[in-house]
């Protein structure tokens, strides 16, 4: 069957459709409902595939959907918390290919809430949602639960969720054993070290923060207090005794290597391990049948398995390990029977397997491509390459000790040759594409011997495709070198094999001095950073394009350009399948369509039988190139172009009471100046007789100072006050400012009428209104009356108060965009056409100081939309000449969503500007980008709120 796309589920949402397959693993048609947990074995004696039910999980599925359904019923309010800030989404906005409203960029993956939802129902849910679930442990005297997740799907992630929820309920309830904020992590590998330093609450780049993972700045500080070390498996290797030494100390105690080995969780007991890639960790019964032969055909490190869980033991006896958290794609252990080489660990207690991970568009497609016509007879190979090695002719010659100038067998020489081909044609699609970085053909095969054949034919030349004989691009990954590096460990170095290292490191495009650097490290070091960087910019790995190796490589390999794969091994198990195809799924972008599903990205799959992958059928068409992915940062250098803004939670509503006066409906008051005597004639008086001889005058017009406007205005204010304050329930300073502007308002208007005589002299008028204030205050009060208003009042984060596009975190992108000039971010994103019209003025125009494209900035306004919270994401924010800063939005066509947009962000607008301190602010929409300049030229040369930028 031919199919547009296997992606039939949203990443966010319970999958609701999958694909089911016919007798040999092909897609057959898409069935309504979920997937069941399930893996897939192959019979090597009958050369037959079969499918075994998870029953356990499938059994939990149902149970942990109920639960969810209920409420989470029985969970800690800490518990309820997280879950439900972890679940909200937000509203997928199809127009924009965006989510919005949520507390988060994008929602966690189904996948990842389905996880720790399951973890925290078996902890935490009551017990008659789990009566009848028994999950068997691996012999151990202490509890084993496995999340089963696919490769690509986010296993570090809910690794911090697990942090988290353990972290913040042991300390809200220290007394309850369920929890506990000592965490051990543990990794297969340096490789998986580093990377897991994001589970460090103070790493700069830490998934608590990156993913917004408390609900609130209180948990985030709290969460501080967790106690987490992550330590490479080698580290619980007991030590070995110098050989030299004349004191014989013996063996290393108990307490001394949980002392070694735990460092600074040391002082705690009841600890939390989480085991990556747990399917490095497993006891082996004691009924087992595998050698070291077997093992190392199966490419198993018995020793490194054995010795991982003998040193959590050891742990235990001294510090209590209180449960155990395993995560890993393929949970499974060697059982040495032929017909099954793979054991399931038997405590999975969730599972969202590679199926469910391309269905989901989680990870790339894999699919078979034949695509020249001249090779139409090709489909007659189509079995055979869909298992190489099960071919006798090609198991026979390549499971055997040759030399590395024996040809490969004939089979696997087309075969190639067909890869190849497909791979030059790629890298010549990426290269119109824009991408700087080409795409890699990966090889995993059985042993040294058939590696270095591989890497002959094509360094020699052998291979018919042209631009494929590149040494200098080429690696063949020596696995045990490879696995010393892991380890931390050092070998011998080889010559011939350091030679090649120091080809390929010449040829980086590395600074001299930087190759110089690489070039004095151990060999070991070199092929560990070579492995660890394949198609990182700017790094040693960055132009490899052919990698050759007999190991899976090192989990936690993060190449996202692996575009081909070869599988030249015995392959018993759909999970070692997995595997090998596990290092190719890694997605270069994360691009969504109108349905919210990802944008499909393939690889092209020779030698693997995985279950499920896209067969383009007859029609050979070639895989859509994924686009070039940008880096966006914040230029150093470029502070002056530096945008700051207040960071609003909400805009509150207070309520107050104000004084108003009804000015229409308040009477005229007339001062009349002949019932207002002004001065007067005093005489000596005797026995009635008055001597107008000896009169004076007292005029108090001389007295102005007494009778300033501001001393009227004052003394009618207090009585004023003393008649209105008694019945007045607000603040009385509140009340004196608001009868002092009616006083002010009242004397300044028509509504006060003096003769004009006296009207134009200032002073006879404010001697008039002096004498007669009672009467003033009598009239005014008669029409004052009592209101409440609302007064808008921004609420602010209180951890970080002023936002700032200095303050951006790095960000690839794979949509179309340009380098800035006059930005502090380096690029902007252009998501129409219009916006690229907004960027080219921005850059140019001499009314523009700065600008920056709202993307990753964090800037939201929220407003409410169909009784729900949601946030608004502005386009641009432009700082103008005259110093405002302009939030310009960009639109097609309007919308109620879109007034109900613009109508909060005007009120944010308007209640900063009332507030102060953060400059002025304005708002704008274009629906026309030929008025782009005209709003910038209204809104710099608008004279209201213009202010002095000096």
């Amino acid at each position: 069957m031919s199919v547009s796309s296997l992606i039939i589920n949203s990443p966010y949402e319970m999958p609701t459709h999958h694909w089911s397959q016919d007798a040999n693993g092909r897609v057959a048609k898409k069935v309504e409902g979920r997937r069941p947990a399930a893996y897939e074995m192959y019979d090597t004696r009958n050369n037959t595939r079969r499918v075994e039910l998870l029953e356990t999980v499938n059994r939990v599925r149902q149970r942990v959907d109920h639960w969810r359904a209920d409420g989470w019923p029985g969970i800690t309010l800490v518990t309820r918390a997280l879950l439900e800030h972890w679940a909200a989404k937000g509203e997928w906005i199809a127009d924009e290919r965006r989510w919005e409203g949520g507390p988060r960029p994008y929602p966690f993956y189904f996948c990842q809430l389905e996880a720790i939802e399951t973890l925290i129902w078996w902890l935490e849910a009551p017990a008659d949602y789990r009566q009848g679930v028994f999950l068997r442990g691996d012999g151990g005297v202490w509890e084993r639960i496995c999340s089963k997740m696919a490769t690509g799907s986010g296993k570090t992630t809910v690794m911090g969720l697990i942090a988290t929820w353990q972290t913040l309920n042991a300390l809200q309830y220290p007394k309850d054993r369920r929890f506990s904020q000592a965490i051990f992590v543990v990794a297969p590998g340096l490789t998986v070290k580093s990377r897991l330093q994001v589970l460090l609450p103070g790493d700069e780049h830490n998934v608590y923060d990156e993913f917004s993972m408390c609900p609130n700045e209180a948990m985030r500080q709290r969460l501080n207090q967790m106690e987490i070390v992550v330590e490479n498996w080698h580290t619980l290797m007991p030590l070995k005794e110098p050989t030299r030494s004349v004191v014989k100390k013996g063996a290393e105690s108990d307490e001394a290597f949980t002392r070694r080995v735990l460092g600074g969780l040391a002082g705690f007991k009841d600890i939390v391990v989480i085991n990556d890639e747990a399917h490095h960790a497993y006891r082996k019964p004691a009924e087992q049948k595998i050698g070291k032969q077997e093992a190392a055909r199966l490419g198993i490190d018995l020793e490194e398995a054995t010795r991982w869980i003998e040193g959590l033991d050891r742990i235990h006896k001294t510090r209590r390990i209180r449960r155990c958290f395993d995560l890993s794609a393929t949970p499974f252990a060697p059982t040495g029977k032929t017909n099954t080489e793979a054991g399931l660990y038997e405590w999975v207690i969730s599972d969202f397997g590679l199926n469910d991970a391309i269905e989901a568009g989680l990870v790339k497609t894999p699919r078979v491509v034949i695509r020249d016509d001249a090779l139409s007879n090709a489909k007659s190979y189509a079995p055979k390459l869909y298992h190489l090695y099960r071919e006798d002719e090609v198991r026979d010659d390549l499971n055997r000790k040759a030399d590395s100038d024996e040809p490969l067998p004939q089979l696997v020489q087309n075969a190639y040759t067909i890869l190849a081909y497909d791979w030059r044609e790629t890298l010549h699609a990426w290269q119109a594409e824009g991408h700087t970085i080409p795409p890699v053909m990966l090889t995993v095969c059985n042993r040294t011997e058939t590696a270095a054949r591989i890497e002959r034919f094509f360094n020699e030349g052998d291979c018919m495709i042209e631009g494929t004989q590149s040494p200098e691009r080429t690696l063949r990954v020596d696995s045990k070198v490879l696995e010393k590096a892991e380890r931390g460990e050092s070998v011998t170095k080889d010559k011939e094999y350091a030679a090649r290292l120091e080809e390929i490191i010449r040829a980086s495009g590395l600074a001299s001095d930087k190759q110089e650097d690489l070039l004095a490290l151990k060999q070991e070091q070199q092929l560990r950073d070579l492995v660890d960087t394949v198609g990182k910019r700017h790094q040693p790995g960055q132009h490899l394009q052919n990698v050759i190796s007999v190991a899976m490589l090192s989990e936690g390999w993060d190449a996202a350009n692996v575009t081909h794969i070869m599988g030249l091994r015995a392959f018993t198990s759909q999970l070692l399948c997995e595997q090998v195809i596990g290092r190719g799924l890694r997605r270069v972008a994360h691009d969504l369509d109108e349905n919210g599903h990802f944008l499909p990205e393939f690889v092209n799959v020779f030698g693997v039988p995985l279950s499920i992958f896209q067969d383009v059928g007859d029609a050979g068409e070639a895989p859509p190139v994924p686009k070039a992915s940008v880096r966006v940062q914040v230029e150093p250098g470029r502070n002056q172009y530096e945008i700051r803004w207040p960071n609003v939670l909400r805009i509150r509503s207070i309520l107050q009471p104000d004084l108003v006066v009804d000015w229409p409906e308040l009477e005229r008051l007339t001062l009349d100046p002949s019932q207002t005597p002004l001065n007067a004639e005093v005489a000596p008086s005797l026995t009635g007789l008055v001597n107008l001889d000896q009169a004076s005058e007292i005029d108090l017009e001389k007295a102005v100072n007494d009778f300033r406007l501001q001393n009227l205005i004052f003394r009618a204010t207090r009585k004023l006050y003393r008649e209105l304050g008694g019945g007045f329930e607000g603040d009385k300073q509140y009340l004196a400012i608001q009868l002092i502007r009616l006083v002010e308002q009242f004397i300044a208007s028509d509504k006060l009428s003096v003769p004009a005589a006296w009207y134009s002299d200032p002073v006879r008028r404010q001697l008039l209104i002096g004498l007669n204030i009672d009467g003033v205050v009598a009239h005014l009060s008669r029409h004052v009356r009592l209101e409440n208003t609302t007064k808008l009042e921004p609420v602010f984060d209180e951890q970080l108060p002023i936002g700032s596009t200095a303050y951006m975190r790095p960000w690839p992108t794979t949509k179309p965009c340009q380098p800035t000039k006059r930005s502090q971010i380096s690029h902007a994103i252009h998501d129409s056409t219009w916006e690229q019209a907004v960027f080219n003025i921005c850059e140019k125009s001499d009314r523009v100081v700065a600008w920056a494209k709202n993307d990753h900035l964090d800037f939201v306004v929220r407003y409410l939309w169909r009784g729900s919270n949601r946030k608004f994401i502005p386009d641009f924010l432009i700082k103008l000449k005259n110093g405002k800063t302009l939030v310009l939005e960009v639109k097609g066509q309007d919308s109620d969503r879109n007034r109900a947009k613009r109508a909060a962000m005007n009120e944010w607008v308007d209640t900063i500007n009332r507030w102060g301190g953060f400059g002025i602010w304005c708002f704008d929409t274009v629906f026309d980008p030929a008025k782009v300049r005209d709003v910038i030229e209204h809104h710099v040369e608008s004279p209201d709120t213009v202010v002095d930028t000096n």
